[in-house]
């Protein structure tokens, strides 16, 4: 079992910034991938961006591109995404997903998800 607890959501106004930040815990797991997805109220997941532990090359989706940049700490086994909003970027809640092997065996393992709201 692989915990992920994610933090650093809150209010940001249309345009404004925000980080991100998601740490791994567990025993005897190896990270392959992190990354976050969003889903607004209403919406179907969407794919915010994710990157690969060992090369770290990185996929996004189109929607945040050139606006949000995700990086990691290999020591701390956490994953940041630095959030650059645009005027009519929607509220919502920021998933963090895993792909890790416990004892070998690989799996997928999802956050609790941070709120994020952009309001002026």
């Amino acid at each position: 079992q692989v915990d992920l607890v994610e933090s650093g959501g809150g209010l940001v106004q249309p345009g404004g910034s925000l980080r991100l930040s998601c740490k791994a815990s567990g025993r005897s797991f190896s990270v392959y991938s992190m990354g976050w997805f969003r889903q607004g109220p209403g919406e179907e997941l969407e794919l915010v961006e994710r990157i690969n532990w060992h090369a770290g090359s990185t996929c996004y989706g189109d929607s945040v591109k050139g606006r949000f940049t995700i990086s990691r700490d290999e020591n701390e086994d956490a994953v940041h995404l630095q959030m650059n909003s645009r005027e009519r970027e929607p509220t919502a809640v920021y998933y963090c997903l895993g792909c890790a092997a416990v004892d070998g065996r690989a799996g997928e393992y999802w956050g609790q998800g941070t709120q994020v709201t952009v309001s002026s």
